[in-house]
């Protein structure tokens, strides 16, 4: 059985943070970048590949809770009983949909061509929400906000999609500015992201890992660690009432390198079979 090669479990787990910090979808980027490239990675058994995974989102999730344990601190202080009811149901969509269908997406979905599929479609979301104006601050969410948040968390379940970006279009599609609707993207993400990788990671305690996979799978995670702590400038950088137009522009030509990709493969496959 083939495993993650060093070198590319850990340049995988140095994308896998700032991909998470940016609306461009990590997930989707753990799948182009070894099918772009040709690594033995796109090869693996899917099982490998979920606890690979598993082991990106620990070490992203991680570092995230210590560089932003001020802002965890503070809200859990204030004690506001709207942001409880903010994060609360913006974890229910997300929660459900994770249960219901995370089995069914990752097998049908998790492909080159849906991943591109997913960019294009929230490039489509993000460009639209971010030419609402924006006049609302988080103090004024409501609990409709956080059901829209919860939804678009649920559809980020969808490789390409990014749950960072699916927030932020909802956030800004509720009129929210862009340093608010930041903000917004963080409290609701941290939640379900430490809630879904604790129980991703029990399901792969009580499956057991092979001895050879292990070094690998740990490259990986102390690199996403890394990378996320490193990364975290970006945050304040976004905030800057900056918007979304360039991460539309990268996933739409990120999205359109894979189709051709894609369409030259099936043009060179016929040729071949017309030769034979």
């Amino acid at each position: 059985m083939g495993r993650p090669g060093l070198g590319q479990s850990i340049a995988l787990g140095l994308l896998h943070g700032p991909a998470e910090l940016l609306p461009i979808s990590s997930s989707g980027h753990v799948t182009l970048v070894p099918w772009l490239l040709g690594w033995d990675y796109d090869s693996l058994e899917p099982e490998l590949r979920k606890s690979f995974e598993v082991a990106l989102h620990a070490g992203t999730a991680t570092a995230l809770l210590i560089s932003l344990r001020d802002e965890v601190k503070h809200s859990v202080r204030a004690g506001s009983p709207r942001l409880a009811l903010l994060i609360g149901l913006s974890f229910i969509p997300p929660a459900v949909a994770g249960y219901l269908l995370e089995g069914p997406i990752e097998k049908r979905l998790g492909r080159p061509g849906s991943v591109a599929a997913g960019l294009l479609i929230g490039s489509l979301a993000m460009l639209v929400a971010d030419r609402t104006p924006g006049r609302r601050s988080r103090e004024e969410a409501t609990a409709a906000d956080a059901l829209w948040l919860g939804a678009a968390q649920a559809s980020a379940l969808i490789p390409g999609i990014s749950r960072n970006g699916a927030t932020l279009a909802a956030a800004r599609r509720r009129g929210f500015t862009r340093a608010e609707a930041n903000v917004l993207s963080r409290h609701v993400a941290l939640p379900i992201i430490a809630a879904a990788t604790g129980r991703r990671l029990f399901h792969l305690r009580r499956q057991g890992l092979p001895a050879a996979q292990r070094v690998p799978l740990l490259a990986g995670a102390l690199a996403s660690f890394i990378s996320t702590l490193g990364s975290t400038w970006i945050i304040g950088r976004v905030e800057r009432d900056r918007p979304l137009l360039p991460y539309v522009l990268y996933r739409f030509g990120l999205a359109g390198l894979v189709t051709r990709r894609l369409i030259t493969g099936r043009r060179g496959t016929q040729s071949h079979r017309s030769e034979r």
